[in-house]
């Protein structure tokens, strides 16, 4: 077909025809022409302008792509089954384009497009191939999107054969081939590319699932479809999770017997669970196990009781299921009476060294003797006592107890001396172990065994090293036997058991013996000189409080102090005057202030009741200097009211001057008022005024008003006009001052 106008032209068509002959290759006027025949000729006729203008212009994309699309809109609502011959047609013009517009993404797309229409899926794959080989990478993005959607509507070997080579171009589609393949039913393809993105650790997931949950998927696809997975070794993979994935233990060994039962192969899945419920760490996981494996055993029983009931309504009876059915019923028996021990063992498979767990183990084989004593062997065979988790001496002590209680003292014996040798964790661990191996003793009626056991314990190691004395109880780098001559708790149980079955000279060395090694406390003191008091040992008790005195610094000196002075006091009363004198001067010698009040009063008791007034009056005089800031106003208020009691009402005035010159101002606003009540009382009106004259300074008129008050109706009852005014002068005075 050539550009010269034809016959059927008519005469409107030979403008256009006279300028193509003249420049055939003009884009422009192949343009004008389409446009003129687009509003006045037929189908036909701008198919057959367009015609000329691609054999023209074979290389011009715009002529080409209207003329493609025009025929692509001529084929909405044909058939493309029935109508093949057209879109073949069509489909042959677009292949011409191919020629020199292969390039070109646009035309693919419109080509790719129509042929996706028609029902020729190995012609439109080759075409996308073709595609794909002719444009550049860059482009390629724009066909897979549709090649995709080809794929997915394709179905099939097909989709299968798109989607593995598009994962190769983009991994992360991956998850989609994996939801395609399910969606084909490709279960175990689609099982091995879940393997290996689970495998991958740099895989990151474009639906945001953590790499635990592809595990699930993995092994929901595979149990769920156990019969078509073939490619992969099932259980081989679940138990690479279980060890990956150490907090999903008991959900990954659910699932792994699942697939056995989903295999048909029961007691395979029964070894599973078994494994399961003896292995997990986690209470958690046991649980989750142990209710699956219970409801297993429950659906297997139930099914065989109806399988049963069929046949005896058939009147049929098999000896053998009968059988079957008896023995399932007690190995699920079994299992529940299991639970309390398997979910122990759990507890201390997490932690070997917890000694409570394992006491608990024992009481769980309640009556069964041979079981608990194999706990206790167990138990302390596997227990590192120095990760001990709980007191481990306990466990001991029980162990021996049981031996006891069933009358076998020699084995309680050999438990306790293999007891005291062991390392534990602290020195009082061990001394308690003691204490109960002499309590058992002592339950015995055996109290010499008892007593010498205790001698054991408290006897200083013979290959120490080191000055025993220089032995520091709480030093961690010393084993604790080494230390344990200096456990306080130990030697208490020792005084207990020689202050009740012993005599009175051994349990005095039992004390010396604290005494010496430097390491009694208070208590240890005050139960010492308690024990002399009440075997009449007077003098040797007095004797250890001052040991204990010289022992303890204050401010534990100071109750020390007050219980000898106390019990000095009530065995001598007044027959020993000046050597209560002496002990009370010694008391105080370098007592700190803040302790000194209550012995400064027991001091001046001891004057008063058995020594000379002027004494006592002496001694709390002095406790007005001696005692803390804090008690020293309530020290003059006491010995103003013994100075008034003792010598009448006037000697408390020197007091009184005593504590308004000593006292801070806050004291000295108390006692000023006191003082100047006490003269009114006695009619010394003058001096009463003075005292007021003279406290007035520390009294702010805005603040303190009550001063001001008494001072004002004390002139009221007692002054004149003169002595008003002095009181108003020297109230603005006093104010001003405060200003």
């Amino acid at each position: 077909m050539d550009s010269n106008p034809s016959n059927n032209n008519s005469e409107y068509d030979l403008p256009y025809e006279e300028e193509l002959k003249r420049n055939p290759y003009n884009l422009h006027s192949w343009l004008k022409y389409i446009d003129y025949k687009k509003s006045s000729g037929t189908f036909e006729e701008l198919c057959h302008v367009y015609e000329r203008s691609v054999q023209e212009l074979p290389g011009s994309y715009k002529l080409w792509k209207q003329y493609l699309d025009l025929r692509c809109n001529k084929l909405k609502g044909v058939n493309a089954a029935r109508e093949q011959d057209k879109y073949n047609q069509v489909l042959a013009l677009y292949e011409r384009s191919f020629m020199l517009l292969h390039k070109m993404p646009r035309i693919w797309l419109d080509y790719l497009s129509l042929l996706t229409t028609m029902p020729v899926i190995t012609r439109t794959r080759r075409a996308f191939d073709e595609a794909l080989r002719a444009l550049p990478v860059t482009q390629h993005s724009r066909i897979w999107e549709l090649y995709l959607k080809f794929a997915k509507a394709a179905g099939g070997e097909t989709a299968v054969a798109i989607y593995k080579r598009y994962i190769k171009l983009e991994p992360t589609f991956i998850e989609k081939y994996i939801e395609e393949l399910i969606r084909l039913e490709r279960y175990d393809e689609a099982a091995v590319q879940l393997v290996k993105i689970v495998d991958d650790n740099k895989f990151k997931s474009i639906r945001g699932k953590s790499n635990y949950q592809l595990w699930q998927d993995l092994c929901e696809l595979v149990v769920e479809h156990c019969d078509d997975i073939t490619s992969i070794n099932v259980e081989a993979i679940i138990r690479s999770g279980i060890k990956r994935f150490t907090d999903q233990v008991g959900i990954l060994y659910c699932r792994l017997a699942m697939y056995w039962i989903r295999m048909g192969q029961l007691e395979r899945a029964r070894d599973i669970f078994e494994e399961g419920i003896t292995t997990v760490l986690t209470v958690r996981d046991f649980t989750a196990i142990f209710d699956a494996y219970a409801e297993f055993e429950e659906e297997m029983i139930t099914t065989k009781m109806e399988m049963i009931k069929e046949r005896e309504a058939e009147g049929e009876r098999d000896e053998e299921e009968d059988v079957d059915l008896d023995i399932r019923l007690m190995r699920y028996e079994h299992l529940m009476d299991r639970r309390p021990f398997l979910v122990n063992d759990v507890l201390l498979r997490q932690n070997p060294n917890n000694v409570i767990e394992w006491q608990q183990r024992v009481l769980l084989w309640g009556d069964n003797k041979d079981k608990v004593v194999e706990t206790y062997t167990q138990a302390i065979q596997t227990i590192h006592p120095k990760k001990a988790h709980g007191k481990l001496q306990d466990l001991w002590a029980k162990f021996a107890r049981f031996y006891e209680d069933n009358g076998d003292i020699e084995s309680a014996r050999a438990i306790f001396e293999k007891a005291v040798k062991v390392n534990y964790k602290t020195v009082n661990d061990l001394a308690d172990i003691w204490c109960e191996y002499a309590e058992m003793e002592t339950r015995q009626g055996d109290f010499d065994r008892a007593i010498d056991i205790m001698a054991r314990a408290t006897q200083t190691p013979k290959l120490l090293n080191m000055n025993s004395k220089h032995v520091n109880f709480h030093d961690e780098s010393l084993p604790v036997h080494h230390r344990l001559f200096k456990s306080l708790r130990l030697w208490n149980f020792y005084i207990d058991l020689e202050e009740s079955v012993g005599t009175v000279e051994s349990t005095k060395a039992v004390y010396d013996k604290v005494l010496d090694l430097r390491i009694a406390n208070p208590q240890t003191i005050v139960n010492y000189a308690t024990f002399l008091e009440e075997n009449q040992y007077f003098e040797e008790s007095f004797k250890v409080y001052e040991r204990g005195i010289d022992l303890f610094g204050y401010p534990i000196a100071f109750e020390l102090w007050n219980i000898y002075l106390e019990r000095f006091l009530k065995r001598y009363g007044g027959t020993k005057l000046e050597r209560a004198r002496d002990l009370f001067e010694q008391a105080l010698d370098q007592c700190p202030p803040k302790y000194a009040k209550p012995i400064y009063l027991m001091y001046g008791r001891l004057e008063e009741e058995h020594g000379l007034a002027r004494h006592a009056m002496r001694i709390y005089d002095r406790a007005t200097k001696a005692v803390a800031d804090e008690d020293r106003r309530e020290m003059y208020e006491y010995y103003i009211a013994k100075a008034t009691e003792c010598f009448g009402i006037t000697a408390s005035r020197e007091i009184y001057e005593s504590a308004i010159e000593s006292l801070p101002d806050k004291d000295v606003r108390v006692m000023a008022l006191r003082y100047a009540k006490l003269e009114e009382k006695l009619g010394e009106i003058e001096r009463a005024r003075a005292i007021y004259g003279f406290a007035a300074q520390l009294f702010d008129p805005r603040k303190q008003a009550d001063f001001w008050k008494t001072w004002h109706d004390f002139e009221v009852h007692h002054g004149n006009e003169d002595t008003f005014k002095e009181m108003l002068r020297i109230k603005r005075s006093v104010q001003a001052t405060f200003t």
